[in-house]
């Protein structure tokens, strides 16, 4: 009869209990796996997304009719989004002065309303929440049509007809966004100061000539720029992500069809508007 070893036995009988249990050196292991994971996706998104920026913009040397795409695209995105910008405009300045009004009236410098609206409009709100409204008007749509496009197919029809997707579809918005992130800025600005005017004038007891040579000697050619700057940026940024969005609906979602597109139009309304605040500081950062 063999003899068997009893710490042989003992050590068999451990290793056969712990089958299917991770082992202590993986469970430690485990987070840094899955920072390494994450980093490398992230790595891996960033990159497509700047290949896909790159190509937009170069496919516009090739593009056909873009002249004409880019008038509608700018048409569409203006005409759709300014009802909007001049609401949100409108009641941004009336909120600042109201606010403003009282804040400033604690230290005896109701004077200064003309400033504070000016240049909190121009140097942040203004850039910043035209920017989220287009998004949330314009972008979306954008990005839905895209995926419904990479959804039916369309965006291969193109590619089978030796035509430029990219140039064809996403290069117009991409400039028309050149255009008309910075003219509905303008207009955010100029309704939300006399949204401002509105509540520290006609509402409260400030003299109007008091309010506009404040608002006057406050606004400076950098602070022009640094909103116009903003405007661009944001514009070419967020109309790229959107773009980006639907153009990749069949590849960035685990679903088909129709929650396919809505949630590529979700997310491109989130990181649009993510990259808005990010941007927003690091251009602050640089000019300021």
């Amino acid at each position: 009869m063999p003899i068997i070893d009893e710490r042989h036995w003992t050590d068999a009988n451990h290793d056969s209990a712990c089958v299917g249990r991770p082992s202590v050196r993986y469970t430690m292991l485990l987070p840094i796996r899955l920072l390494g994971a994450g980093f490398l996706s992230l790595t891996t998104a960033v990159g497509r997304f700047a290949l896909f920026v790159t190509r937009s913009l170069r496919a516009v040397l090739s593009a056909r009719r873009l002249g004409r795409r880019v008038v509608s695209s700018i048409q569409e995105i203006g005409i759709r989004c300014l009802p909007v910008i001049l609401v949100v405009g409108a009641f941004t300045g009336l909120v600042i002065g109201l606010q403003g009004y009282y804040v400033l009236a604690r230290f005896g410098s109701k004077g200064a309303l003309g400033t504070l609206v000016a240049l909190t409009l121009i140097r942040e709100l203004a850039p910043v929440l035209a920017a989220i409204m287009i998004v949330g008007q314009a972008g979306s749509a954008l990005a839905s049509e895209l995926g419904i496009q990479r959804n039916s197919e369309q965006i291969a029809a193109l590619e089978t007809m030796a035509i430029e997707p990219l140039g064809y579809l996403v290069s117009p918005r991409l400039l028309g966004a050149l255009v008309v992130f910075p003219i509905l800025t303008v207009f955010f600005t100029i309704v939300g100061i006399v949204g401002g005017w509105l509540s520290g004038s006609m509402v409260l007891a400030l003299e109007s000539g008091v309010y506009w040579s404040a608002a006057n000697r406050a606004i400076e050619l950098a602070d022009l720029r640094e909103c116009l700057v903003k405007a661009v940026v944001f514009g070419l940024l967020t109309i790229a992500i959107c773009a980006y969005k639907g153009y990749t609906t069949h590849r960035h979602t685990n679903v088909a069809g129709a929650r396919a597109v809505g949630k590529s139009a979700t997310s491109a309304v989130v990181w649009s508007s993510i990259a808005i605040l990010a941007a927003d500081y690091v251009i602050t950062s640089l000019l300021a």
